[in-house]
């Protein structure tokens, strides 16, 4: 089993402490809390769906990557910061407050968030296939049912298990591994593509309609300038905080889209007392 150490710039904000805190409250793909100051997580590398682990520690504006596997550790290193949106240019970002007086208040309540919690876009597909017509937590326990020492499964293994799932999550389920098998669901392609075609891309999977196609693309391939149409609770938000749309609102967001979006989620979320949920 491979060492490697690779050291990343983050350009923009971004704590590690209020990214992980997001993620150990983010029910879909909660990351498991952990005494100390390092992000841990186990995970497959998209392709090659071999098993890395990779410890992330911040000093200043450099991550810390520190992995071992057995597959392609620059690869899974790629995957880290794209689950973790350091490979995005945040530099940005602030101006958007700038422009938004409650952005400004959710960036300021959130230090340093950046959207994360899927690891590849293919778990993100599972996921909501799993969370299709039962409550968040059914979900939770039915996708950890599921999990093969401690992470979820394969695409190859999925397609070739026998699954004791309600209604027709088996088939759809088997329907995304083998999208996935067939790099349909593969994050780099997916962030390679506008956003909206990305969308109608996955929708082309067995079982995933608009709202599912947009969570894969949004937080699983992690396209961090794109508008969530088919989020209820968020449009939902934005009607509250500002009496407008959410298509007029969102333009003062570009080209940090889908981390606004986040930002208010989480806090909805907060104020309402629920679960962190997708966005």
């Amino acid at each position: 089993m491979a060492d490697h150490r690779v050291e990343v710039e983050v350009r923009g904000p971004w704590s590690l402490q209020t990214s992980r805190a997001f993620w150990e409250g983010f029910t879909p793909s909660a990351l498991p809390p952990r005494p100390g100051a390092a992000l841990e997580a186990t995970f497959l590398v998209e392709g090659e769906w071999r098993r890395a682990s990779v410890s992330v520690t911040q000093h200043g504006a450099t991550a810390v990557l520190s992995l071992s596997g057995d597959g392609d550790l620059d690869r899974a290193a790629a995957q880290v910061c794209r689950f973790l949106s350091l490979d995005v240019d945040g530099r940005g970002w602030p101006s958007v407050a700038s422009r938004d007086p409650v952005i400004a208040s959710a960036q300021a309540a959130l230090p340093g968030l950046r959207p994360c919690g899927f690891y590849s876009a293919y778990e993100a597909a599972a996921w909501s296939v799993l969370a299709q017509r039962v409550r968040m937590l059914q979900a939770a326990a039915l996708k950890a049912s599921l999990l093969e020492d401690g992470v979820f499964p394969s695409p190859a293994s999925l397609v070739s298990r026998p699954l004791d799932l309600p209604g027709r999550k088996a088939e759809y389920l088997r329907a995304v591994a083998e999208a996935a098998l067939d790099g349909l669901l593969d994050a780099v392609s997916l962030r390679a593509m506008k956003p909206a075609a990305a969308v109608l891309a996955v929708q082309q999977v067995k079982g995933l309609g608009p709202f599912a196609a947009e969570l894969v693309v949004l937080r699983g391939a992690n396209e961090p300038d794109a508008v969530p149409h088919n989020e209820s609770r968020l449009t939902d938000e934005v009607a509250e905080r500002y009496g407008r749309p959410l298509g007029e609102v969102s333009e003062a967001w570009r080209p940090y889209r889908t981390w606004a979006a986040v930002h208010l989620r989480v806090l909805r979320e907060r104020r309402l007392g629920g679960v962190v949920t997708p966005a």
